[in-house]
């Protein structure tokens, strides 16, 4: 299995090196969460907000790191195997096509760093004033945040790309949720700006904790860090039992070429 994964992600970091041009467009498709950073700062002059502008900047960089570990597409690439009748070599292998999309994301995040940290030092060049370096503790729960974030993040939106099995425009749904997920995940505004009754709502949801929690734990923001983690292996247990539920019921339905 080790040799198994090791030729996966080698063989994807090296496709995705082979368009580094796409890849810094990729990376700069990404910092919006740069641009809402301005917006919030200017905004948090009066202090009605609860984050100091210092804090609003570190939150928005930290949003954009982990964004940049947490981006997923596989909906778009699944959708097109099974539109294509390209999954059937797939179900060829013995070895759940599952992995190869998820090899792929991996491999594109090794690629992507480098470009991203450009733009965080950048960022410190022209706010010097937010320069902070997490504790040893909150970057290693960070970092264990962010993993998990891109977990659910990946399987929440592969359980939406089944249902490329019976639709031919999944990836439809998956925009309109992307709406929603900018909104509620933290990547327009921290949950410290919404209202209470809406903030503990959200927090029960699984939005919150593809973006604000890890976000929130880089930069040393309060929190309730233990149930966020529980809350976040919770939805990643529950899409991943009905991610095999439509997938089962899905390869019944599949009919692409050679099925």
């Amino acid at each position: 299995m080790l040799r198994t994964a090791r030729t996966l992600l080698s063989v994807y970091y090296a496709y995705m090196v082979e368009y580094r041009a796409e890849l810094i467009l990729w990376v700069l498709a990404g910092s919006l969460p740069l641009i809402l950073m301005g917006v919030w700062m200017e905004a948090s002059q009066g202090g009605q907000f609860g984050l100091s502008p210092v804090e609003f900047a570190r939150y928005f960089l930290a949003v954009f790191l982990v964004r940049q570990f947490t981006i997923v597409w596989v909906v778009w690439d699944f959708e097109r195997d099974v539109v294509e009748g390209k999954l059937s070599s797939r179900l060829l292998q013995p070895l759940d096509p599952g992995w190869h999309y998820f090899a792929s994301h991996l491999g594109e995040r090794f690629a992507r760093v480098p470009f991203a940290f450009v733009l965080v030092e950048l960022f410190f060049w022209l706010y010097p004033q937010a320069f902070w370096l997490p504790s040893v503790g909150d970057f290693l729960l960070g970092a264990l945040a962010t993993a998990l974030a891109f977990v659910l993040r990946y399987v929440m939106q592969y359980t939406v790309s089944m249902l490329a099995f019976w639709i031919e425009k999944a990836s439809a749904i998956e925009q309109i949720w992307f709406l929603i997920y900018l909104f509620f995940s933290g990547v327009v505004a921290p949950l410290e700006v919404f209202p209470p009754l809406a903030r503990q709502i959200v927090e029960w949801t699984p939005l919150p904790y593809l973006v604000y929690f890890p976000a929130s734990i880089f930069v040393g923001l309060p929190g309730n860090r233990l149930h966020g983690f529980l809350i976040t292996l919770a939805w990643i247990v529950l899409f991943f039992w009905l991610n095999r539920w439509l997938w089962r019921r899905g390869l019944r339905h599949y009919s692409g070429m050679g099925a």
